[in-house]
Parts: structure tokens; C-alpha cells; sequence
């Protein structure tokens, strides 16, 4: 009786998807996860639950992050269920569609369960916030700051293909292409989590459009990544630590020209950390934004000092120039993408810069694990 390939490849991947699940369960907990899911729903139905609604609050925030875990890895394991039930059914009954039909589940299913794997990763405290990225020019005069603009689009791209709402808080135009320095906010779970694989320097090496002689030029920009933290979580910062400048917000011109000071710099004197907000409507709200950015900058520090594992967060990025990039985007005389931590590379280099970075960050995630 002859093998049928095809049965004996979705077998095997199914096997394989068991496997996974059950590794996944074991690193993540499951049945403890279960567990304090239990606890919150409890205690959400308690008399005087809303008494205190930071308490409360924090209680939801937990018992959302629980339960997607727990109806995360329960989703997979019922898709798995059926993909073996209609994979026996095939078999049994030697039906060449179904069985056509099962090896498409199997592969669905194991690309889930490969995305639940991935999520175990990201066990940092702050792993699951939503994420303030910045974005700033190094060496290369104006082609660094183009490549800032040019970033800029590569991760809002990527946070529209991973469903997170995206926004500029602020940006500073170079005086002739491209950003000084932009700021990205990235609302949505586990932003932080996945965005701090890109912290450190970037390399773009390129045929320059600003060079009358069409000569290759490299040129680089940095990346900083901090998670937003809920406004209840409680940090002091004395006034008399804040410096605050106010000045007018950079615009197209011609009408959009903002005649008022409302764009604000915010410098916290003991940290030296700067942060600034432009494009709120207000000088009031432009302030309330960067205090936000501000609190999350020096939490974050205060995370990196207090605990080893959160330094790894930061990077190596030294000086933003050569000899310093994690990564580099070679685009003349050939076209190649490499990652010199990870050494994954793609010559696809459009698709990368059309926010195509989930191989990069999967693979930062497995060595940092």
C-alpha cells in the first residue's frame, strides 16, 4: 500500500503544532493563568469593586491581559482539534479534497501557534504597553535626515499591518528633506514589547538624490523605544526639575502657519532627558503630551538601573555613525537588509521598508530569549 504525501506532511505538522502548544502552555503557565483569571472575574463581582477605580482599573488592565493569554492558547488548541479531526476523516475515508482542506488548516494552525510561541517571548514588565518611538538623524547631513523621513513611514507601515493605532507627536523638519528627529506613538498591546528589537542604530547605504554627481553615500539614524505607562502609576517630578520652552510649531506655511508659541520642550534637568510636542492643537495639550512622553522616558531609565535584564533593552548604539548600527539597509550596489545581531538578512529591501520587520524582531526576540 502506498504513502500518500501529503497525508504523511500534515501528520507530521500536526504533531509538530501539538508539540508547540504544549511548550507554549508550559512557558506561559497556562494552568495558573487559568487560575488568576478566575481570581479577577471573582473580584470584579465583589460588593465595593469600584470604590477605588485605580484599583479597579488596574484590575481590568490585568484580567484583559489574562484572558487574552488564556483564549489565545484555548483558540489554537480548538482549531487544532479540527484540523485533526477532518485530517482522520480524510484519511479514513481517502477523500482527496478534504485532505487538500486539512493541509491548509494545518498550516493556518501552526503559523498561529508559532504567533502564540513568539508572544511568550515578551516577558518584560512592560512588554505589553503601548510604545513611544523616536527616531533621530546621525552622520550623513541631509541624506541621515531623508532617512529619518524614510524610517518614519517603515514603522507607521508596520504598525498598520499589526492593527495599532499610529500617530506623529512631534517631528522637526530638516531645513531642506526629511526629519532632525520624529516621535511615533504606537497605541495597542505589546507595542513595546515587539518595537524594542529596533532600538540602536540604522545604516542606509544608497545612491544620494541629494548629490549632483549620483554618488553612494551612508548615512545613519538612531532609534529609542519607551513603553507608555498608565497615568496612575505614580512618578514625582518636582517643578524645579523642569525646564520648559515654548516656541512656535513647524508647518507646510501659507495658512497652516501656527502664529502662537504652542509647540513645547520639556528638558528634565537631573536625567537631562528632552522630550517636546508640536502637532496637539494647544500649548496645553502639547505640554500634557510631553509630560507623558517624559514619564515613560524616566520610568524606563529607572527600570534599566533598577533591573540587569532591562539594559539589553537599550542596546549598544554608541555613537550614530559607523562601526555602531545593529542594522543595514544596503540599497547600491546591491540590495540587502541585515541584521548584524541575529544575522538574518532579506534582499526583499522594498518589502522592508514597507514596515515588512516581523523576521528581524522574531528573530531579536529568540536570541534575547
Amino acid at each position: 500500500m502506498s504513502v500518500n504525501p501529503v497525508a504523511t506532511e500534515v501528520q507530521n505538522r500536526l504533531k509538530e503544532v501539538q508539540a508547540l502548544v504544549q511548550r507554549v502552555k508550559e512557558a506561559s503557565r497556562f494552568e495558573d493563568q487559568q487560575l488568576r483569571l478566575a481570581e479577577l472575574e471573582s473580584s470584579m463581582g465583589a460588593d465595593g469593586f469600584w470604590d477605588d477605580p485605580d484599583k479597579a482599573k488596574g484590575v481590568i488592565t490585568e484580567l484583559k491581559r489574562t484572558k487574552a493569554t488564556v483564549d489565545g492558547i484555548l483558540a489554537v488548541e480548538a482549531r487544532l482539534e479540527d484540523a485533526q479531526t477532518l485530517f482522520e476523516l480524510a484519511t479514513d475515508e481517502d477523500d482527496e479534497e478534504s485532505l487538500t482542506e486539512a493541509k491548509c488548516e494545518s498550516t493556518e494552525v501552526a503559523a498561529a501557534a508559532e504567533a502564540l510561541e513568539l508572544r511568550t517571548l515578551l516577558s518584560g514588565r512592560y512588554d505589553s504597553n503601548s510604545c513611544y518611538l523616536s527616531i533621530h538623524a546621525g552622520a550623513g547631513g541631509t541624506d541621515a535626515c531623508d532617512w529619518v523621513g524614510i524610517m518614519t513611514r517603515m514603522y507607521l507601515r508596520w504598525g498598520e499591518r499589526h492593527g495599532y493605532k499610529t500617530r506623529v507627536v512631534d517631528e522637526l523638519p530638516d531645513e531642506e528633506a526629511g526629519m532632525k528627529h520624529v516621535t511615533l506613538h504606537l497605541s495597542g498591546e505589546w507595542a513595546y514589547g515587539y518595537l524594542r528589537a529596533e532600538i540602536g542604530v540604522h545604516r542606509l547605504v544608497r545612491l544620494s538624490p541629494f548629490d549632483a554627481k549620483n554618488r553612494r553615500h551612508t548615512s545613519f539614524a538612531s532609534v529609542d523605544a519607551s513603553p507608555e505607562v498608565e497615568d496612575e502609576i505614580d512618578i514625582e517630578i518636582a517643578d524645579s526639575d523642569l525646564r520648559v520652552d515654548t516656541y512656535r510649531a513647524s508647518g507646510a506655511g501659507g495658512q497652516h502657519v501656527n502664529v502662537t508659541d504652542s509647540a513645547v520642550r520639556i528638558t528634565h534637568i537631573p536625567t537631562g532627558i528632552v522630550v517636546q510636542c508640536q502637532n496637539e492643537r494647544s500649548q496645553h495639550a502639547n505640554r500634557a503630551q510631553a509630560m507623558k512622553v517624559l514619564k515613560s522616558r524616566i520610568l524606563f531609565e529607572e527600570e534599566q538601573k533598577r533591573e540587569a535584564e532591562l539594559s539589553e533593552m537599550s542596546g549598544e548604539k554608541g555613537n550614530i555613525e559607523f562601526g555602531s548600527q545593529i542594522r543595514s539597509y544596503v540599497l547600491h550596489p546591491y540590495k540587502m537588509v541585515k541584521d548584524l545581531r541575529t544575522e538574518v538578512e532579506t534582499g526583499n529591501v522594498d518589502a522592508t521598508l514597507d514596515g515588512d520587520l516581523d523576521s528581524f524582531i522574531e528573530a531579536f526576540l529568540r536570541l534575547r530569549a
